[in-house]
């Protein structure tokens, strides 16, 4: 595989087995640096990538290294050989265990593919109009974990996790496989309460379903058994809180991940869509509605509109339902997150009843997600309108901002 710049491998030894497995995969050139010149390396030769031998390396502090690494435009994975304890917060981990050297490999190539999509996206936005822009604040602030388990540790665990991210929580698989297909899921994390071999048939179905085998999976108990196709799949045991610390790079990368994907979607569809919800941005909702209602009022049928009010609600909760909504809605339906961060979604060809219908089933999915601690589940506050002979799209959205509200049950 091929990459702009090289593979930086630091340590304070030599790492023939390492230099060699990277360099029968062909992925070079490779350069080899000490601690004392690591962050002068970084800074000259731009590197694609940059492994470090933690456990070569004694008490040497990655906090500097991580830093310069970090302060680059271009998205550059740091990957962490056998840490010892915490991580900096973009450090990846990786934990050789059983599964030899050769893991790594995977785990690497995964990492240079959000390189090359951030590449991809940066070179896009260059030729594109300003209407599109790239979200600069951390990708974890749009961040979902996938929480799964019912031991002793899942409370724990789901405070930790919630102090960085929104946490969607299964206690079983059937609930976990719900989650999976109706969400967007930058994670998972499988605490205690499962056997053995219902863990496997999870990962197996995993690694075998294109859509999740790039996803971080954490165990944080038993052994990690190397057979599964899943290139971020981790083991990290101890107190919750550390297991967060380290689970978090991997889940930030594939938010980063995500977020690139929908940036590129918003540039296909011309400034149109939203790259942070996915939805259409408030002009070209405004346009779209005005067509469909001129459409509709000619040719006959139905057209609702509902809107989901997140009241109260945190900032992340509010982002997560829009793009819960933007995953779930019907493909014909479109919507908008407006400045008051409520977001109003068109149903077409839906007559008020249908339209309830619809809506109570969109919030039925919100409602299941609790996001970070310290923040309650809430409900999202409803109201729906439907399309009158009189009708413009300017009257019909102000009798949905007048019309009654109600968390939907």
């Amino acid at each position: 595989m091929s990459q702009q710049g090289p593979i930086l491998v630091v340590s304070h030894a030599p790492q023939r087995s390492l230099v060699g497995l990277l360099d029968d995969a062909k992925l070079f050139p490779l350069i080899e640096t000490g601690w004392a010149d690591a962050v002068r390396a970084v800074e000259q030769v731009e590197p694609a990538a940059v492994l470090v031998a933690m456990s070569e390396s004694g008490d040497a502090d990655l906090t500097r290294l991580a830093a310069q690494v970090a302060a680059r435009k271009l998205y550059t994975p740091l990957i962490a050989i056998e840490p010892a304890g915490p991580l900096a917060p973009n450090a990846i981990p990786f934990i050789q265990g059983r599964g030899a050297l050769d893991r790594l490999l995977s785990r690497l190539r995964a990492a240079l593919r959000v390189r090359a999509l951030h590449a991809s996206v940066l070179r896009r936005l260059a030729d594109e109009p300003a209407a599109v822009r790239l979200p600069q604040d951390d990708p974890l602030s749009e961040a979902t974990v996938l929480l799964m388990g019912r031991g002793g540790s899942y409370p724990a665990l789901s405070v930790a996790l919630g102090e960085r991210m929104s946490i969607a929580g299964a206690l079983g698989m059937e609930a976990a496989g719900k989650q999976l297909n109706s969400r967007d899921i930058d994670g998972i994390v499988l605490s205690e309460g499962f056997t053995a071999r219902v863990v496997d048939a999870f990962l197996t179905v995993l690694s075998e379903d294109a859509r999740f085998r790039n996803l971080p999976v954490v165990l944080t108990t038993g052994e990690l058994a190397p057979r599964y196709d899943l290139p971020n799949l981790e083991i990290l045991m101890g107190e919750p809180g550390r297991i967060a610390i380290n689970a978090t790079p991997l889940i930030r990368q594939h938010a980063l991940e995500a977020r690139l994907s929908r940036t590129l979607r918003a540039i296909d569809a011309g400034g149109r869509i939203d790259p942070q919800t996915g939805l259409l941005t408030q002009a070209a909702f405004d346009r779209e509605l005005a067509t469909a209602v001129r459409q509709t009022l000619a040719a006959g049928g139905g057209l609702s509109v509902a809107r989901f009010a997140f009241e109260g609600a945190h900032a992340r909760a509010q982002l997560d339902g829009a793009r819960i909504i933007s995953h779930m809605m019907r493909q014909m339906d479109f919507g908008t997150m407006r400045p008051d961060q409520s977001v109003v979604v068109t149903f077409v060809e839906t007559d008020l009843r249908a339209g309830h219908t619809i809506a109570r089933r969109l919030s039925s999915v919100i409602r299941q997600t609790s996001h970070g601690a310290g923040h309650a589940r809430f409900e999202p506050v409803l109201s729906v309108a439907t399309l009158q002979p009189s009708d413009t799209a300017a009257s019909l959205l102000a009798r949905l901002d007048r019309g009654p509200r109600r968390a939907v049950s």
